[in-house]
């Protein structure tokens, strides 16, 4: 977008030239259009640096190699949406597929076991023992020895130690259920709310598009005006900064929606796969 910024700069810093040359043209015009070059150039240098950052972040992120080659083969408007997904059906994957979730119902199962495993202390148990040898001072003169057990063991009273612990895995199974319930509200929240976002990132990205479409409309305008001697470049700089103001809000708007197909994708727990 600074690019083509900057190649209009320059196409209007000719035009004013031109003018001037011809001797229908100011100088204050030639002026102007160079300070807009300078601002111009100086924007782009900026952007480049961001990119250079940019890279050097998304290297770090991905844990490349040094010198290792990095294509990228998208841009912002190469991955459209092309259809929200409907916010039950996506409020039901998130529920099935968030590993936090899923990592809460898991405790919330061995809490269970846990407390079944206690309870299960009260009953009576069986065991039995065998232990079998040989006894003698000489090898050739060993006799055989054996003993043979038989155990039931039936628990009565424990101090209440056994009670006390199951009252404490039953409230740690009911915490977890809260932590459940809540996270699931959460996820539902996450949800709307990111439905909601990608709508509205959406929406402004074509009022972006179309914003972008009237400042290309305004500058086309303005330069045949300027070259038709009818107004000077103050004029078409001041249409070249909105067309500026509109490239930069246009990028930001794609990228806002990229941004919450992401967050969308995160909260439906599927972030290797962009709605």
């Amino acid at each position: 977008a600074r690019e083509e910024d900057l190649a209009l700069a320059h196409e209007l810093l000719e035009v004013a030239e031109g003018l001037l040359e011809a001797g229908v043209g100011v100088a204050i015009d030639v002026t102007r259009a160079q300070s807009q070059v300078a601002t111009v150039r100086a924007q782009l240098l900026a952007s480049q640096h961001r990119a250079e950052i940019s890279d050097l972040t998304l290297r770090r992120t991905l844990r490349l190699p040094d010198g290792a080659d990095l294509d990228l083969v998208d841009d912002l408007e190469s991955l459209p949406v092309e259809s929200l997904p409907g916010e039950q059906e996506a409020i039901a994957r998130a529920l099935d597929q968030r590993s936090d979730l899923s990592a809460a119902e898991a405790y919330q199962t061995a809490a269970r076991q846990t407390v079944r495993t206690t309870r299960a202390g009260r009953l009576p148990s069986l065991s039995a023992s065998i232990d079998e040898g040989y006894y003698g001072r000489h090898f050739d003169h060993l006799l055989n020895t054996y003993s043979w057990s038989l155990r039931l063991s039936i628990p009565l009273f424990d101090g209440f130690d056994r009670s006390s612990r199951v009252r404490e895995q039953e409230a740690r199974v009911r915490e977890i259920g809260y932590r459940i319930d809540d996270l699931e509200e959460e996820v539902s929240f996450q949800i709307r709310q990111s439905i909601l976002g990608l709508g509205a990132a959406q929406e402004q990205a074509a009022a972006a598009a179309e914003r972008l479409r009237l400042a290309e409309l305004e500058v086309s305008q303005e330069e045949e005006r300027l070259r038709a001697g009818v107004t000077g470049t103050a004029d078409v700089v001041r249409a070249a900064m909105r067309l500026n103001e509109a490239r930069t809000a246009r990028l930001n708007a794609l990228a806002a929606v990229q941004t919450s197909r992401v967050g969308l994708a995160s909260a439906m727990g599927t972030v290797a796969l962009l709605p």
